[in-house]
């Protein structure tokens, strides 16, 4: 068996897994984007590290830069420890655990739990994840692929395109069961999550937005719109939406999140505007649980680029 460099502050467990306790300090929490974008660097950290390539630095066959991009981010929660309530000084274990997706895909699971309720083994079985989820911890599932630009300076039309050192048939393998390629692959297709309805939900009328891509916030450092911006802009237009509503800003940030699932299905050029569609989903029996059914289109042209699924409750009512 070969040994890889686990993650700085991360304990290897196996090639595949690492177990790492911090402590969330105010770039971690607060906006959504900042946890998000948190776990997105744990998560490169992790393949990094178990599938033995610089991920900041990779380039692809012909030399040209390749990204680690994210297709499908996947939050869920029981409430008792959910993103929207973590604060300064929290102490947290988390798990991570790196998954073969092929040579152009790689998938990686998180467990985060309050510092020293699970236990120090850092084990982590997709079973846990997507069958008997603990109601004390939050589970995160990262489906990410290798991509790079067709053309220069331009954000459309990205290729897959791994780098060669990219080292993955060591990984485990994820049951076929538990692949989120389908669950992606739907929403892109549909345009949602939900193409059925949901069940024991009425839905609302449609609320439309649009979002001016802020060159100043929503860019990374290679030119391309950052993964975590989504979280931001989707809050963004729900926001909106929770003010059309005649509901308070306190209320908003108040929500408890048990679910959050987020498609990425292209990019945009930095001049670029959205045009974002939400369907807010009310429970038939407990008016305090909602689910927004959110895409995010390209204003001028109407491709997809996004699809979203947030499930909330809400505490002590929306006003």
């Amino acid at each position: 068996m070969r040994w890889v460099a686990a993650p700085a502050g991360a304990r290897q467990i196996d090639e595949s897994t690492f177990l790492r306790r911090i402590t969330m300090t105010p770039s971690m929490c607060g906006s959504s984007s900042l946890f998000f974008g948190q776990v997105g660097d744990w998560t490169w950290e992790a393949v990094g590290a178990a599938c033995d390539t610089d991920v900041y630095r990779a380039r692809n066959a012909e030399g040209s830069p390749s990204y680690l991009s994210f297709y499908y981010f996947h939050t869920a929660s029981r409430g008792a420890l959910q993103p929207y309530g973590l604060t300064f000084g929290d102490e947290l274990d988390v798990a991570s655990r790196v998954f073969d997706f092929g040579s152009h895909s790689v998938l990686t699971l998180h467990r985060l739990s309050a510092a020293g309720t699970v236990g120090d083994d850092g084990a982590l079985d997709p079973v846990e994840f997507y069958e008997r989820p603990r109601a004390d911890c939050i589970y995160v599932e990262n489906f990410n692929r290798w991509v790079s630009r067709s053309r220069a300076e331009s954000n459309q039309a990205l290729i897959e395109a791994a780098p060669p050192e990219f080292r993955h048939a060591h990984l485990p393998r994820l049951p076929s069961a538990y692949s989120p390629r389908g669950v992606a692959g739907c929403a892109r297709e549909n345009g949602t999550f939900h193409p059925a309805g949901i069940s024991g939900f009425d839905p609302g009328e449609q609320f439309v937005t649009r979002y001016e891509l802020d060159v100043v916030r929503d860019i990374n450092g290679v030119g391309l719109v950052y993964f975590a911006s989504y979280f931001s802009i989707v809050d963004t237009a729900l926001l909106r939406l929770w003010r059309e509503l005649g509901r308070t800003d306190r209320a908003f940030r108040g929500r408890r999140l048990l679910d959050h699932r987020l498609g990425y299905f292209a990019n945009a050029d930095i001049e670029s505007a959205f045009a974002i569609t939400i369907r807010l989903w009310r429970s038939v029996t407990e008016p305090e649980h909602e689910i927004a059914d959110v895409s995010i289109r390209h204003a001028a042209t109407g491709g997809l680029l996004a699809v979203a699924s947030v499930e909330t409750e809400l505490v002590g009512g929306a006003s």
